[in-house]
């Protein structure tokens, strides 16, 4: 099968902004799409996302050069060429583009071609795209890290710290650990109701957005939450945070402007510990800043033995500052993003080079999704072992987690309890 065709389309993701949907046909006449997500809490080393820059269409977000980059110079490149060669086409838009941030034709464009040219090839072949995506790989169901509370770039500002997500490892399957994670979404939501909180509605990934009075608050609140719901905190559901630290940085200092203190990367470390001990927390996503290569080593050399270390504006899914933090045992796990680095081929360079150094690695959705499935395939085929997508209140966030209950019904898979480091309240 080769490429006969490739069309683009401007659309809007969750948030109400345009996004790329990219339509692949082959030579044989299948036919699929692809649609790519995008970030609010971007980090300024990922891939580049073209936007058109004319205030009067959608304040400068339009994406129309990049649609027709699509079906202009990267259809030409690719016309004729193997479907079934993702590494080489992934390549040719590569060296097309030109840039190392691939700003000339833009990721969302060439993310687009990988993802639906993937996708028509796999059901070329007859097989579950998961299948086709694995290639050699050993596929593993993932366990998911799920959104309850919000606050950062994804709340308006509410607290600093951006989300606290439970995660459901210890459960039978997938499909009891959804169901958990429903149970405690609501309890969540009780618990806030009860001490009057400000609430609003729902973040940017369908977690509650509260207008708590610390980040720690957030903490004690999932945590006595879990309790409520019936289940053991530390023992079948655990926390991550994701810090996005990066966001609240200036000049030096973490400044927490909603408890009117300020830290600095020492001091941040020996905050984020202190929880670790008072909490069952056992992944931390962006702790430090994306640049402090001193910070993240002694952020490690601290926590590392006992909890998830994850790295997200620090790596931005690009594999040379993956390589760089695996040398200076920087971390111990990378996020995963698509859209941050542009294409398959590079996606899974970077989950690969994570597994070879011993790390984990979380394939991740974006703030501003679409009800495209592909990141649930993807997950499941790269052998991750982790998946996070965000809460379970909106249809963006759902199309993947109900696509997994699919994947889990028909593949056989196991759900993989206890994949994650449990870590319990101290007392």
């Amino acid at each position: 099968m080769t490429i006969a065709d490739l069309r683009a389309l401007e659309i809007l993701d969750s948030r109400g902004r345009p996004t790329v949907q990219v339509t692949a046909t082959l030579s044989s006449g299948v036919r699929a799409s692809a649609q790519v997500p995008s970030g609010a809490s971007t980090g300024r080393h990922e891939a580049v996302e073209l936007r058109d820059g004319d205030a009067e269409r959608f304040g400068g977000k339009g994406v129309q050069k990049a649609v027709a980059h699509v079906s202009g110079e990267i259809l030409e490149a690719l016309h004729g060429r193997a479907a079934e060669d993702q590494a080489g086409l992934d390549a040719a838009m590569i060296a097309l583009d030109g840039t190392p941030d691939k700003s000339r034709l833009g990721a969302n464009a060439m993310l687009g071609v990988s993802c639906a040219v993937a996708r028509a090839a796999s059901r070329g072949q007859g097989v579950p795209l998961w299948r086709y995506l694995a290639g050699t790989r050993e596929p593993v169901f993932p366990v998911p890290m799920v959104n309850m509370l919000s606050g950062g770039l994804h709340a308006g500002g509410n607290i600093e710290f951006q989300d606290f997500l439970a995660i459901p490892h210890g459960f039978p399957s997938y499909a009891r650990a959804l169901e958990s994670m429903v149970r405690l979404h609501g309890v969540t939501r009780d618990i806030i109701a009860a001490r009057g909180f400000v609430l609003t509605g729902v973040a940017d990934e369908g977690g509650w957005g509260p207008a708590l009075h610390s980040n720690e608050e957030a903490l004690a609140l999932l945590t006595e939450a879990i309790e409520k719901a019936g289940y053991e905190p530390g023992g079948q559901i655990s926390i991550a945070i994701d810090v996005a630290s990066t966001h609240f940085h200036r000049d030096g200092i973490y400044r927490l402007a909603t408890e009117s203190r300020s830290l600095d990367s020492a001091g941040m470390i020996e905050q984020l510990a202190g929880w670790c001990d008072r909490y069952p927390v056992a992944s931390i996503e962006d702790g430090l800043h994306e640049d402090d290569w001193e910070g993240w080593p002694l952020l490690q050399a601290r926590l590392g033995e006992r909890v998830q270390l994850v790295g997200d504006d620090f790596f931005t899914t690009n594999p040379e500052r993956v390589r760089r933090g695996i040398r200076g045992k920087a971390a111990n796990a990378v996020l995963v993003k698509m859209n941050q680095i542009g294409t398959l081929t590079e996606t899974f360079a970077v989950i690969d080079m994570a597994r070879q150094a011993g790390w984990k690695a979380v394939v991740s959705a974006r703030s501003g999704e679409t009800e495209d499935s592909f990141l649930a395939d993807l997950a499941v085929a790269s052998g991750a072992g982790q998946i996070k997508i965000g809460s379970i209140t909106r249809s963006e966030r759902l199309a993947k987690y109900n696509r997994l209950l699919e994947i889990e019904a028909d593949s056989g898979l196991a759900y993989p309890t206890g994949n994650t480091r449990r870590v319990t309240r101290a007392g």
